[in-house]
């Protein structure tokens, strides 16, 4: 290799010393040649021209300025010997490349969000306002339609009022075009000459002229005045005229008025000084000088013009965020989702205008914040009577966890700073965490509100409050239909849906049974509730682990499998796990939709290795769906700027169990609704049995109550809620107020009574097949009889020793009530 390098340096050396020593000796040799001759021809010109008549000589001398102004624009143009800096080419001016806003649009047609660094929707000439026309030419430009670009009219009396003192602009609209998307004053003025002051402005404006000659060229007047409509900033981040109508006045460009388009027109000359916003006095005075421009050139009347004078700025003005709307932590998700794409096909969500069709529907979405919100405001309360007078971080003893919220400010970003800047001076890091300062917290009533406290006491109250997410999905298509990540977005933007993992709990025992039924069992299979101790090792050390139920108790009869995994009986979960084993547990939950890596270990089969809740709803889904495994879907297609669809998603489908199996696995979901002390019994006191339409489901809650669960099933749609504290710590301490049924279910619950009942969504309701489309070999419509009186369990590991999860529901609610 390094021979080739050697043999290739010397060809170029001896290049260089060719063309030093042959080349450019007789090139400077010409050089001077062609220079004396030219020096000579001149001589003989001027001498000529000394004999001339004087209106010859004047003739002369401007047809020399002509050629001298038209070469000097060739050359700047051309960035000869690379003095002017690059100007915009035709390929760029007959393609233009604008920073435009991707916007995001649900299944059912409505705009869910933007992407972009300068908000920008582009609108057609027909979608703007006359009015606005009118307004913007009388103002800016009033020679527009008689001018080729450059206005030498306005260029003369500009250089007039100079002499005078006074000064004026002369750009045309077509000028102020190529300022807005060639950016000439600074992306493109980098020749050497650009670095000389004063020479820079005037190279720039070259630049101007010659560009605006082009796209005059290219373009007829209405596309010119679209373009610029919709390349110009409005300021408050508004940029082109479909974003300002709708910043400063909630309507659209073809909506708007005289006094409305004056007040748009008049923030061009300067967005900060003549802000409605900032400054609405000067606002209106320019506003005024506008409306004066129309009269002027007799667009309006002076009658008018005074009638429109007073009335005042009537603004109804809101500044759109990246972040605004519904869905952000769906949103977010999303950007992150796309982040490949884009840089296997070269595109920027953030600029190029494109437009995403998203799954989401957007009353499913609204429903489903609803519902999350409503319960989740409830369960605050409750967590903070629960908790009242007392730290919610405490330890199994009960004792406050030591440097519980130190742990936590160690890794903010104002610890840090404070770190970098106090190098071994601990005292200050600890004075400046502990100083008060006015800040914003998340508040349920105003959605925010400002505290004065220290950094470390906002640690304290951000670290009160119990979150939540919720994912809709439908099980035949792998479509998501809603998906709200947290409590609130601005203040915990880490996703709970798809980012987040956690425990499980007896949701987890969808895998167990799989794997029993996959290993010849059935719901009707008798196992008897008693204790279990399950011996294993781990690593070279013995060990022994003895799950309890949540009751604390065991029935020391015989169930159907059916009715324990309706009841969520622990001790009967562990024994089909000891049958089947854990890897093949794992097995078919990879199979059913779970990514994440599992332990295998025994306390697995309780839901002790932490998964996504999207990773549960499509497993759940995938049952539901007989055995046909789909990727979550969230795109179904990305079209450009011009309609093109540059990206789709192919539903591809996978049949991961058998059909008997998923049917039997979904008659045992439909069980926790049916069976005696079914843990999805709950769901009877929403309205939602009206709308023929079945339902089933699981609860699960994980290690002192730390993570809730429930995910629910119908033929059409499947859902899940978690809940739980940012921090695992952080948590209710009975089951009668943290398990899955009462904080998590009634989320799923409320969110189905909606959707049930919006006759435009009808196509959700429905049954459960009666019959199988294939023969069942095993029985499964066994009826379950107990014994005594049976508490619901909602149970789940609490760790590696035999912690009960302590969940009750009484069985008050049967199927016929």
């Amino acid at each position: 290799m390094w021979n080739k390098i050697a043999i290739q340096l010397l060809i170029i050396w001896r290049f260089i010393k060719k063309l030093l020593t042959e080349y450019l000796p007789v090139a400077w040799e010409r050089m001077k040649v062609w220079f004396k001759k030219f020096v000579a021809w001149r001589k003989s010109r001027f001498v000529r021209f000394r004999t001339l008549p004087w209106y010859h000589k004047l003739f002369n001398s401007f047809v020399t300025f002509i050629v001298l102004f038209l070469l000097y624009l060739f050359i700047v143009d051309i960035n000869f010997l690379w003095l002017f800096g690059k100007s915009p080419g035709l390929s760029s001016i007959s393609n233009p490349n604008q920073s435009t806003a991707s916007i995001i649009y649900t299944s059912d047609g409505k705009v869910l969000g933007k992407y972009f660094r300068e908000n920008r929707t582009p609108v057609t000439y027909n979608e703007i306002s006359p009015i606005l026309i009118k307004t913007l030419i009388a103002t800016e430009d009033v020679r527009f339609y008689k001018h080729f670009g450059v206005d030498f009219e306005g260029v003369f009396a500009a250089i007039k009022d100079m002499t005078k003192g006074k000064s004026r602009g002369a750009s045309t609209i077509t000028q102020q075009l190529v300022k807005n998307m060639y950016k000439t004053r600074n992306q493109y003025s980098t020749g050497l000459f650009g670095y000389i002051p004063g020479v820079k402005l005037i190279i720039s404006k070259t630049k101007e002229w010659t560009t605006a000659v082009k796209i005059e060229m290219f373009y007829n007047k209405k596309d010119i005045l679209t373009m610029y409509l919709n390349t110009v900033d409005f300021g408050s981040n508004a940029f082109g005229i479909h974003t300002a109508a709708k910043t400063f006045f909630k309507t659209t460009p073809a909506k708007l008025n005289y006094e409305q388009s004056a007040t748009l027109v008049g923030l061009l000359k300067a967005t900060t000084s003549y802000s409605p916003i900032a400054h609405p006095v000067r606002s209106m005075e320019r506003r005024n000088v506008v409306l004066d421009n129309l009269v002027k050139q007799k667009v309006i009347s002076q009658q008018a013009c005074d009638s429109l004078k007073l009335i005042p700025i009537q603004l109804n003005f809101s500044v759109e965020q990246n972040y605004d709307g519904d869905a952000l932590h769906f949103r977010a998700y999303l950007e992150k989702y796309l982040q490949e794409w884009e840089q296997e096909n070269g595109y920027d969500i953030y600029s190029d205008g494109l437009k995403i069709y998203v799954t989401i529907d957007s009353r499913m979405q609204k429903y489903a914040e609803e519902a999350l919100n409503k319960q989740m405001h409830s369960i605050q309360k409750k967590f903070d009577d629960h908790w009242r007078g007392q730290n919610p971080w405490q330890d199994e003893n009960h004792k406050d966890i030591v440097n519980f919220v130190e742990d936590i400010a160690k890794k903010t970003k104002a610890y840090a700073s404070l770190s970098a800047k106090y190098k071994n001076h601990p005292d200050s890091i600890t004075y400046f965490l502990n100083k008060p300062h006015k800040t914003k917290v998340f508040d349920y009533d105003k959605g925010e509100k400002e505290m004065n406290i220290s950094i470390m006491d906002s640690i304290r109250y951000m670290n009160r409050f119990m979150h939540s997410s919720f994912v809709a999905m439908e099980p035949e298509t792998g479509n998501v239909k809603a998906w709200v990540g947290d409590i609130n977005f601005k203040f915990w933007q880490y996703d709970k849906v798809a980012q987040s993992k956690r425990q499980p709990g007896s949701t987890f025992k969808l895998f167990v049974y799989t794997a029993a039924m996959m290993h010849g069992m059935s719901p009707c299979d008798m196992m008897t509730d008693k204790p279990v101790t399950w011996k294993y090792k781990e690593g070279s050390n013995d060990k022994a682990w003895s799950p309890r139920n949540a009751n604390g108790y065991c029935l020391g009869y015989p169930v159907s499998l059916k009715n324990a995994f309706a009841q969520s009986i622990n001790t009967i979960a562990v024994q089909v796990a000891q049958i089947v084993g854990i890897p093949e547990i794992i097995k078919y939950a990879h199979l059913l939709g779970i990514q994440t890596p599992l332990e295998n270990k025994p306390s697995t089969c309780l839901g002790s290795s932490d998964v996504s809740l999207l990773e549960m709803v499509n497993s759940f889904g995938t049952v539901v769906n007989e055995g046909v495994y789909h990727e979550p879907i969230m795109i179904t297609r990305i079209e450009d700027k011009e309609g093109t669809v540059v990206y789709e998603k192919k539903s591809v489908e996978k049949r991961v169990i058998p059909y008997e199996d998923a049917w039997l696995m979904t008659v045992m979901l439909r069980g926790g609704m049916t069976e005696p002390g079914g843990t999805s019994k709950a769901l009877w006191s929403w309205d939602l049995f009206h709308y023929n339409t079945d339902f089933g489901g699981k609860t699960g809650t994980s290690s002192n109550h730390s993570d809730a669960w429930f995910i629910g099933v119908t033929p059409k749609l499947v859902g899940g809620a978690w809940v739980g504290g940012e921090q695992r710590s952080v948590h209710f301490r009975t089951g009668e107020l943290g398990q899955g049924s009462r904080t998590a279910l009634p989320i799923f619950g409320m969110f189905m009574e909606k959707v049930l009942k919006d006759e435009s969504l009808k196509q959700y309701r429905g049954k459960f097949p009666t019959k199988p489309k294939e023969e069942i070999s095993r029985e499964y419509s066994c009826v379950t009889h107990l014994r005594v009186d049976t508490l619901a369990n909602d149970s789940a590991v609490m760790d590696e020793s035999d912690s009960p999860e302590g969940l009750t529901l009484p069985d008050e609610l049967t199927p016929n009530e």
